[in-house]
């Protein structure tokens, strides 16, 4: 799973509904991931819900709290999956990020792209925002657009994402409220993003209704109390990966917008019947064996 274009696109959302849905279809998966950012002594490392992200990466906490599933990290992504396979029970591993790292055999390749944005001018980068040349999409399995796309994209099949909200998160408590008991509409509420779209974040929270300033943070941004001195008592919204860095030090207004990916059934049709093709037990090797 990953994407050609820098920036967010959705994925870590995807992620965790894949996660779901394989587990609703009698498959056991589990995550390796690069950890980006991972300060740790030896690789591969497990990650549980309640490890540190700032020594463990903030979206493999993420993915192991969203999904309850084994995810181990390690930039040498064959070595993440064979320690998964030896360690754990699982007959799915989800690569999350893992499209440009070709040291790994795969067998399906998923990629995720910002409907909005799509591929921008088309040129790599520095020039453009694509990690690979736009024809790589016609190698993939599937192609996932997250928002319809703002261009034609013929000749191939593009599954349409919604992200839908469902619920604010209590940082401190872990109460989940649905939207619809949200008291403080009329409340300025601080908008916080620190991903690779924050403003696809702040254009949802004002499409449901809410209202004060917001601010932008970069990509995997490490926390701390200082970076919230403009918000004073006032409620503070964020996004589930913002939150688990946040947690130690929230106030009790703090809060997470939760979200699901919704797909076609006909998508998970597809993804299941795909994964009935393999043996039920193989060992992931390196592309140089």
């Amino acid at each position: 799973m990953g994407n050609i274009t820098v920036g967010g696109t959705g994925k870590t959302p995807l992620v965790a509904t894949l996660v779901s849905v394989l587990q609703q279809r009698g498959f056991s998966p589990g995550i390796i991931s690069r950890g980006y950012g991972a300060k740790v002594d030896t690789f591969p490392a497990d990650v549980s819900l309640d490890s540190d992200p700032a020594k463990l990466g903030d979206e493999p906490v993420m993915l192991a709290e969203m999904t309850g599933v084994p995810v181990v990290i390690d930039p040498d992504r064959p070595s993440a999956a064979r320690y998964l396979l030896s360690n754990h029970e699982c007959d799915v591993i989800i690569s999350d990020d893992g499209l440009q790292h070709y040291a790994l055999v795969r067998h399906i390749e998923m990629v995720v792209l910002d409907g909005a944005r799509w591929l921008g001018n088309g040129r790599c980068l520095p020039a453009g925002p694509l990690r690979e040349p736009a024809d790589r999409l016609e190698s993939v399995d599937f192609i996932i657009s997250n928002g319809k796309p703002v261009a034609d994209f013929d000749n191939t099949a593009c599954n349409i994402m919604t992200l839908v909200p469902t619920r604010l998160v209590n940082l401190k408590s872990g109460k989940a409220i649905p939207l619809s008991e949200w008291k403080n509409f009329t409340t300025p509420a601080y908008a916080v993003a620190g991903i690779g779209n924050p403003g696809r974040f702040f254009v949802s929270l004002r499409s449901l209704g809410f209202t004060g300033g917001e601010k932008a943070f970069p990509d995997h941004h490490a926390y701390c109390p200082d970076d919230f001195a403009f918000a004073g008592g006032q409620p503070v919204i964020m996004t589930a990966k913002d939150a688990i860095k946040c947690r130690r030090f929230a106030h009790d207004n703090w809060w997470y917008l939760a979200v699901d990916a919704k797909l076609p059934d006909s998508f998970w049709e597809q993804v299941s019947a795909r994964l009935s093709d393999f043996p039920s037990s193989f060992q992931p090797v390196s592309a140089n064996g």
